[in-house]
């Protein structure tokens, strides 16, 4: 299949793929929230805008995008998900994980340290079920959240900022 050209609505959207990306996608890798490399997403995307990386994960072309959530409903893990493209900062884990649990499977698992929601000023980020949570609405995409996690879990989707990563 083609992938088609659409004029993007302002304002824009794209999918995201709460996964970082950099382990091996596979059923029976030990992070049972990570992309597994199943390739249904990129099985319904009409417009070409996801595919599999070197390693088998789910990456989103933000350009191609346009939003119409067909990849969302299609991740059978539940990782894939909307954000306004003008929001930059997103967090690139779904591990529910305790710290040492989460940390011990993947070295870019969020361990609910809680450092991104101290620095936030915009008090726009929140560790839920020990994963950090970004609520867009209140988020100023200044990127400090990303600057401090010292895991590189909250990523700048620009790719202008860069973590002081401690693993």
């Amino acid at each position: 299949m083609t992938a088609k050209t659409v004029k993007k609505k302002f304002p824009y959207r794209s999918a995201v793929v709460a996964c970082h990306g950099v382990c091996p996608a596979r059923a029976d890798f030990a992070c049972k929230y990570g992309c597994v490399g199943c390739g249904n997403c990129v099985a319904v995307c009409r417009f070409g805008a996801i595919r599999l990386n070197t390693d088998g994960v789910a990456e989103v072309d933000e350009e191609k995008c346009i939003a119409c959530g067909l990849c969302v409903k299609a991740c059978h893990q539940e990782i894939i998900r909307l954000h306004e493209c003008a929001n930059t900062i997103v967090v690139k884990c779904s591990n529910k994980d305790k710290g040492k649990e989460a940390g011990s499977v993947c070295d870019y698992s969020c361990i609910g340290c809680g450092i991104c929601e101290k620095t936030c000023t915009a008090e726009a980020v929140q560790v839920v079920e020990n994963c950090a949570v970004i609520d867009e609405a209140q988020c100023l995409s200044c990127g400090m959240c990303a600057v401090k996690c010292p895991r590189g879990v909250i990523a700048d989707m620009r790719g202008l900022l860069r973590q002081t990563r401690k693993v």
